[in-house]
C-alpha cells in the first residue's frame, strides 16, 4: 500500500441563509445571526410548517449567464458558486497541466427537485411534448459536481455522493481519501441542497419532521433545547478544497486546517430513526478518531448535527458520551442549524466549513435558542455566545435517514 499523503484544507466557499460568502457566514454564526423567517419561495397557505432557512439575495448572475442560469437548478447553482469561491480563496487555477489531478465530490440529499416539480406541472398541464430537454440534466443529483468539473475544468475523479443528511460529509470524507491515497491531489467537495419547495415541505410535514413553531419562528430551530419540536429546513451550500500537503506547500498556499479522520457507519436499524442511545452515531465518531489517531482528550470542540428533533438530540448527546467518555462534558459543543436550519445534503458541507474555521480561528460557534436545556442533554453546549477556546481537534457530526452516520476530524495544522 502507497505511503499515506497528509490532507489540508486550503480554500472554503459557503451560499447560507447567514450569508452568501465565507466571512458573511461565519461573522454571522459568531454573532448568533438567525436565517429563519417566513418561507417567500412559494405560497404555504395549507402547509403545517411554514418558516425555513431560506438564502437570501442569492443573484445566479454574479456567476452565470442568463442563459446558463436558466439552464441550471437551484441546487447546482449553489454549489457551483461556492466551488468558484472555494477555489478563489485557495488562490488554485486549473490548468491543463494540472486539471487531471483535480476532482470533484458533491453530495446532496434530494438534488434538482424544484425542476422536476416544475416540470410536472407542465406534464401535466401541457402534455409530454412541453416539458424542458433540459429536465433530466437540471434534476439529476450528480449535476452539481458535473457542472461545477466542466466550468473550472477538473478532469479527475467526480462523484455525487446521495446519503440524505450525511451526504456532504461523505463527500468531504470519500474526497479526503482520493486525496490520501494520491488518486488526486486536489478536491473540491461539500455538499448542497435547495428543497424549499412544495413537494419537499408536504412530505417532511406529513412524516412529522418538521417544527411548526410558525409564530415565533426566530426560535423554532433550538437544538438541546426542551421545547424543540422538529428541525427547520434551509438551503445553501459548503465547499472545502482539500489538497496534499507536498502539493499545497509547493505553491505556497494558505492552509486553514489539517484533515486526519474520516468515520463512517450505519445504524441498521430504521428508515428515520435514530438507533437507540445513538450506537451507531458513536461508532461513527469513535472511528474518526481511531483513524486520526485522536485520544478523546484531544477534541476541543464537536459542530453537532443538532437538528433540534425530539430524537436526535438526546441520541447524539449519548452517542458524544459513549466516544469521548468522561472528556465529552469538557468538550464545547454547537449546534449551527439552530442559525442556519437543517440544509439536508448541503449540511455536512456548511457545517465542515465552520468547523475548520473554528479549528483555525479558535473559536466555537454558539449555540442560539438554548433557553431551557433538556435534562437529557448536559452537555456544554456552547449557549451564551461566540467562545474564544484552544480547539486543536474539532469533530463534525452528520447523520442521515436510513442509518448513515459520518463524522470528520480536522486538526490545527502544525507543519
Amino acid at each position: 500500500m502507497p505511503e499515506l499523503q497528509r490532507v489540508v484544507v486550503t480554500g472554503l466557499g459557503a451560499v447560507t441563509p447567514i450569508g452568501n460568502d465565507v466571512p458573511t457566514y461565519w461573522e454571522g454564526l459568531c454573532s448568533g445571526r438567525n436565517g429563519i423567517a417566513p418561507v417567500t419561495l412559494f405560497d404555504t397557505t395549507g402547509f403545517a410548517t411554514r418558516i425555513g432557512g431560506e438564502v437570501k439575495d442569492f443573484d445566479p448572475l454574479e456567476y452565470f449567464d442568463r442563459k446558463e442560469a436558466r439552464r441550471v437548478d437551484r441546487f447546482a447553482q449553489f454549489a457551483m458558486a461556492a466551488s468558484l469561491q472555494a477555489l478563489r480563496d485557495a488562490q488554485l487555477e486549473i490548468t491543463p497541466q494540472n486539471c487531471y489531478d483535480v476532482g470533484i465530490i458533491i453530495g446532496t440529499g434530494i438534488g434538482g427537485i424544484k425542476v422536476l416539480e416544475e416540470q410536472h406541472e407542465i406534464l401535466r398541464t401541457k402534455g409530454p411534448d412541453r416539458c424542458s430537454p433540459f429536465m433530466i440534466p437540471m434534476m439529476i443529483g450528480n449535476m452539481a459536481a458535473g457542472l461545477t468539473a466542466i466550468r473550472v475544468g477538473a478532469k479527475g475523479p467526480n462523484a455525487c455522493t446521495v446519503t440524505a443528511c450525511a451526504a456532504g460529509s461523505n463527500a468531504v470524507g470519500d474526497a479526503f481519501r482520493l486525496v490520501q491515497r494520491g488518486y488526486a491531489q486536489v478536491m473540491i467537495c461539500g455538499g448542497t441542497e435547495a428543497a424549499i419547495t412544495p413537494l419537499s415541505f408536504a412530505g417532511f410535514c406529513a412524516c412529522r419532521a418538521m417544527t411548526t413553531n410558525n409564530e415565533d419562528y426566530l426560535h423554532a430551530s433550538r437544538p438541546f433545547d426542551r421545547d424543540r419540536d422538529g428541525f427547520v429546513l434551509g438551503e445553501g451550500a459548503g465547499i472545502l478544497i482539500l489538497e496534499s500537503l507536498d502539493h499545497a506547500l509547493r505553491r505556497g498556499a494558505r492552509i486553514y486546517a489539517e484533515m486526519v479522520g474520516y468515520g463512517m457507519t450505519c445504524d441498521a436499524y430504521h428508515i428515520t430513526n435514530v438507533a437507540p442511545e445513538g450506537e451507531g452515531a458513536a461508532r461513527a465518531i469513535k472511528a474518526a478518531l481511531l483513524d486520526g489517531q485522536i485520544s478523546p482528550q484531544e477534541v476541543g470542540y464537536i459542530n453537532a448535527h443538532g437538528t433540534s428533533t425530539p430524537a436526535n438530540d438526546p441520541n447524539e448527546t449519548k452517542a458524544i458520551k459513549t466516544a469521548l467518555g468522561e472528556h465529552a462534558y469538557k468538550v464545547p459543543v454547537s449546534s449551527t442549524k439552530s442559525m442556519t436550519g437543517h440544509l439536508l445534503g448541503g449540511s455536512g458541507g456548511i457545517e465542515a466549513v465552520a468547523t475548520v474555521l473554528a479549528v483555525y480561528h479558535d473559536i466555537a460557534p454558539p449555540t442560539i435558542n438554548l433557553v431551557h436545556p433538556d435534562p437529557e442533554c448536559d452537555l456544554d453546549y456552547v449557549s451564551s455566545g461566540a467562545r474564544s477556546t484552544a480547539i486543536e481537534v474539532a469533530l463534525s457530526n452528520s447523520f442521515g435517514f436510513g442509518g448513515h452516520n459520518v463524522t470528520l476530524a480536522f486538526r490545527k495544522y502544525r507543519g
